[in-house]
């Protein structure tokens, strides 16, 4: 039997799998991502959820074939790191990755990607008809795209294709991006921007409601949880769907995917008000076929599950070219 490993490196958390030539996961491992003191740490870190992980597979980490790797970003391919991850402290500078998994596995077959390119090579191998046009989108804290054209994932040379979180969708820019560039998607509608957004909202024009708008606590779930009940959390909740509408219809324009698969917490806890009114929308926005919209069914595992299908595809998600170890 042939070992693969696929890792997901979140900024909260960091997981590995062990898993077989049919993606079974036969073990796993999680752990909270070190703040620091240095990259090395969140290294070490990676390197104890694969020899966990492997522990509680029953092999060792040199029986492992190949290694999947969906990171946070930004990355470095060329160098296999990750180079100044912008939701970690500053002194988490550079955190390597391909070499210290790949001395530890004792291979070099060790795939990096980002965490939305993971996704989409998760999406495409588990999906019924293995697309080769799609895309896989998280609406998260941050917002962002795993795109696959021809069959081919889109890296982009330095492997931050895909930040479509950051393309502008309000040329007015009423709302500033935590990239600090004005207009963009991810000002919007990301999880950690919601509230910003409402507040803003609110000072234009301070209408009763039952948000708590002034409290440092106040965060999406509670705009989600008050819609239907309160008019300015279904206002709120209307100019979400309109910016999440025009995001998306751009991503359709650029990369004419059969399907667009939507994770990240945000889409997760509540599908039927972030999908369904885009769904109603681009029919008006869309110039070219409109794809299915629809759920991930991988939840939260959609990049563990990714980089354990990039192990076994050569990088790819495609089920034809999984890997055929001696």
């Amino acid at each position: 039997m042939a070992y693969y490993v696929g890792v997901d490196l979140g900024a909260t958390n960091v997981r590995a799998v062990v898993g077989d030539e049919t993606a079974s996961v036969l073990g796993a491992d999680t752990r909270e991502t070190p703040r620091g003191p240095t990259g090395i740490a969140v290294t070490e870190a990676v390197l104890e959820v694969v020899r966990t992980a492997c522990r509680a597979a029953g092999i060792e980490p040199h029986a492992v074939v190949a290694a999947g790797i969906g990171s946070i970003g930004p990355l470095d391919l060329a160098a296999g790191v990750v180079d100044g991850p912008a939701n970690l402290p500053d002194s988490v500078e550079r955190i390597p990755l391909v070499g210290p998994v790949s001395q530890l596995l004792e291979t070099e077959d060790v795939y990096l990607h980002n965490d939305t390119n993971a996704g989409v090579i998760g999406e495409r191998f588990h999906a019924e008809r293995n697309p080769d046009d799609m895309v896989y989108l998280t609406i998260s804290s941050g917002i962002g795209a795993g795109v696959a054209v021809d069959g081919e994932v889109l890296s982009g040379w330095d492997g931050n294709a895909g930040e479509v979180g950051h393309m502008t969708i309000d040329p007015s820019g009423f709302m500033t991006c935590g990239c600090g560039l004005d207009g963009h998607w991810e000002a919007y509608c990301s999880g950690n921007n919601i509230p910003t957004y409402a507040r803003a909202l609110h000072a234009e024009d301070p209408v009763e409601t039952s948000l708590p708008i002034d409290d440092p606590a106040f965060t999406a779930a509670d705009v989600f949880a008050a819609a239907d009940t309160d008019a300015f959390a279904d206002h709120v909740v209307t100019q979400l769907a309109h910016w999440n509408a025009m995001g998306i219809a751009s991503v359709i324009h650029a990369y004419a995917p059969l399907v667009v698969s939507v994770g990240g917490a945000v889409a997760l806890n509540n599908p039927a008000r972030v999908l369904d009114p885009v769904r109603e929308k681009l029919a008006d926005m869309v110039f070219i076929n409109v794809p299915e919209i629809r759920l991930t069914e991988l939840g939260d595992e959609v990049v563990v599950e990714g980089a354990l299908a990039s192990a076994l595809t050569r990088g790819t998600g495609d089920r034809t070219r999984v890997d055929s170890p001696p």
